[in-house]
């Protein structure tokens, strides 16, 4: 994701996320939850770690049904790379998205 308000979210050009089905997803532990308005209105609870601030997983109203955990969380450099790319023509012009991903402007 490459939206404006991702962006300022994350202090990155990317907001690279991995989705799930909620019932293929348990939710262990304590967090934080904090209402976030995307850039075209949507809303989303995001839930971060109560102890050092980091998100851990989000609840989009875009997508019901589904939660999604920002792939930095995994902590795990061999993660898949994107199968989608999106917010396109927002992205900082030295940014190559993989060249295989569904492309959307």
């Amino acid at each position: 994701c490459h939206c404006l308000a991702c962006q300022r979210r994350t202090g990155s050009p990317f907001a690279q996320q991995a989705r799930f089905p909620r019932e293929h997803v348990a939710v262990a532990g304590r967090s934080t939850p904090y209402v976030r308005v995307g850039d075209e209105g949507a809303r989303a609870v995001f839930h971060f770690c109560p102890t050092c601030g980091a998100t851990v997983y989000y609840e989009p109203e875009s997508l019901p049904g589904f939660v999604v955990i920002p792939v930095g969380v995994f902590a795990e450099p061999d993660f898949p790379a994107p199968t989608v790319s999106v917010y396109e023509e927002r992205m900082h012009s030295w940014i190559v998205p993989p060249p295989d991903a569904e492309h959307y402007r």
